[in-house]
């Protein structure tokens, strides 16, 4: 689960290397329980750039769309298996939902060709 204020390891090689969630989009909320927004894997979240490569074209304080690729929060699939991964990892987005970068670093939830991100499905080394 990834709330505003978290900060995210970003998986592609746009130049961007920490992101920091201002803006979940979708998301849920817990029933009769704390209200904040929560993303999971596939959900989009509005990020600003920590940290960045110097000499990128992206720059920290830059604002982004991004997609959650990993979680390490478990995630229960319809299957009921669950799946965790190590870190927080996020992928930055177009307007046309494409990734900005052209290459995807680690491995990614099988639920993104679901929710229709099959660019960064392709891109990935591994589908989990």
């Amino acid at each position: 689960m990834i709330q505003q204020e978290s900060r995210c390891e970003v998986a592609d090689n746009s130049g961007a290397k920490i992101a920091y969630v201002i803006r979940v989009y979708g998301g849920s909320t817990r029933r009769g329980g704390y209200s904040r927004k929560t993303a999971t894997i596939g959900d989009q979240v509005m990020v600003s750039i920590k940290k960045a490569l110097p000499g990128a074209d992206i720059k920290p304080g830059d604002m982004s769309r991004a997609v959650v690729v990993r979680s390490a929060k478990q995630y229960r699939r319809r299957d009921g298996s669950y799946v965790k991964f190590d870190n927080n990892a996020v992928v930055l987005i177009d307007e046309d939902r494409n990734p900005k970068g052209t290459r995807i670093f680690g491995a990614v939830a099988r639920e993104l060709r679901e929710k229709n991100f099959m660019k960064i499905v392709s891109l990935a080394s591994e589908v989990v």
